[in-house]
């Protein structure tokens, strides 16, 4: 199932040509996106993804379109979709720095799809994952910030390369290290670890991407009395701790079952906790 809706709420059929061959986005990958989970009609996190939206327009230096257009936009997409039939859909938003010698419009749109089912299933039996380095150390994003680290943009050739790289040593996920060996993110995921009863994550300082879906964890994990702690994670914790997850809007939290080749600890009734906090969250 799609559905695409331009700003102004119009509806778009899925298969029908958008962008134009010069449009930067398509030929340098010049634009930025977020991808929010909607379950039975109802978006999640949608105002800390549009918040992201923003910051990564900002770090572009990218004309986006006001966040009311936005919000009307997602709007339409979500009352179209059939949520008798389709209980989640993934919810992407897009914004390219428009037309190659153009005026500078952007070009902006929404889209609804549904969930694969591979997906699905690595939901429900968790994730084998290999820790590949990104070449970058933990202070880079302060010293360079013109190479963008912590803003979500189009150009993911090298986190599609990564899992590429993942799939050829038969593991289903990345986790990158930074060049002290410290825990940095999944390409499309942040990392979560549980300690002792406490939830640990890399820090944003390190060039990371501020996860929506690892900020909603946390909140809930504060109220029910969890501790939690935003810190550098050597790589070396991944096998120490309780529990590790790979946290993200769509695949929610997913639990790492193996790393490296090497089994990490999973428990059941722990994993089942931390998805009931998230999911208290809604």
């Amino acid at each position: 199932m799609r559905i695409l809706a331009l700003l102004d709420g119009t509806l778009v059929d899925p298969d029908t040509p958008l962008l134009r061959s010069h449009d930067l986005g398509v030929q340098r990958g010049d634009g930025i996106f977020e991808t929010i989970l909607a379950v039975d009609g109802h978006p999640r996190e949608l105002e800390a993804h549009l918040d992201r939206l923003e910051r990564s327009a900002r770090l572009m230096e990218l004309t986006l379109p006001d966040r009311a257009k936005w919000q009307h936009a997602v709007r339409t997409v979500l009352g179209e979709w059939p949520w008798g039939s389709e209980r989640e859909a993934a919810v992407k938003l897009v914004c390219t720095r428009g037309l190659d010698g153009g005026d500078g419009t952007p070009t902006a749109f929404v889209s609804g799809q549904s969930l694969s089912e591979e997906l699905m299933r690595k939901r429900a039996r968790g994730i084998s994952v290999v820790t590949l380095e990104r070449g970058i150390d933990p202070g880079m994003m302060e010293r360079a910030p013109w190479l963008l680290l912590s803003a979500k943009t189009l150009s993911y050739a090298v986190n599609m390369a990564a899992l590429r790289e993942a799939e050829r040593r038969d593991a289903d996920e990345v986790v990158f290290t930074a060049s002290d060996d410290s825990l940095l993110e999944g390409p499309t995921s942040n990392v979560v670890l549980a300690e002792d009863g406490r939830l640990a994550t890399p820090p944003p300082s390190s060039g990371i991407l501020r996860g929506t879906t690892q900020g909603a964890l946390f909140r809930a994990a504060e109220e029910a009395g969890w501790r939690t702690a935003v810190e550098p994670i050597a790589r070396e914790r991944l096998w120490r701790a309780d529990g590790v997850w790979l946290a993200s809007s769509i695949r929610k939290i997913t639990q790492v079952h193996t790393i490296d080749g090497t089994s990490v600890a999973t428990d059941s009734g722990l994993h089942e906790r931390i998805c009931k906090l998230y999911e208290s969250r809604y």
